[in-house]
């Protein structure tokens, strides 16, 4: 059908590291899950609710498996955009089964750490302080002294 679209846009936390397996190509697969959230008051009873969905998603992208596994790792917040792919496969026990995955391929596809929660880099941070804007006062005056007219090349 022309002008149909397969678009899935999701905003989650990782459930568990990355899966990442080797094709027989040689090329990398990544494997996750995400949760995503919703929360709501109910009319009747004034009583917080929330329900929790679970997606499978698959980047078959080597660029984006790369950082999916040296990255990515349990409850880190990202954001995707990808396919909805449906597939059948036979389980263990030889029944037939079918599974919606998200798929990150080609160029149409979007993976975007939204935060970082590597606690190694948690102590190195710094927040503003006196003397840090005085600091940034000495490094602006130190560009006023130079005259940018000179360098304009029109």
């Amino acid at each position: 059908m022309a002008g149909s679209i397969n678009k899935v846009i999701l905003l989650g936390r990782l459930g568990a590291d990355p899966e990442v397996r080797v094709s027989q190509e040689g090329n990398k697969i990544a494997r996750f899950s995400i949760a995503t959230s919703e929360t709501w008051k109910d009319k009747n009873t004034n009583e917080k609710k929330d329900r929790t969905e679970w997606h499978k998603i698959v980047i078959f992208s080597p660029g984006l498996s790369e950082i999916a596994e040296k990255y990515l790792k349990k409850g880190s917040l990202i954001y995707i955009e990808g396919q909805l792919r449906n597939r059948k496969y036979t389980d263990q026990t030889g029944m037939e089964k079918n599974i919606s995955e998200v798929v990150l391929q080609g160029y149409n596809t979007t993976l975007t750490m939204v935060d970082n929660r590597n606690n190694s880099d948690i102590n190195e941070l710094s927040s503003p302080s006196l003397d840090n804007s005085t600091a940034d006062k000495n490094v602006t005056s130190d560009f006023d002294s130079i005259d940018v007219e000179d360098e304009v090349p029109f």
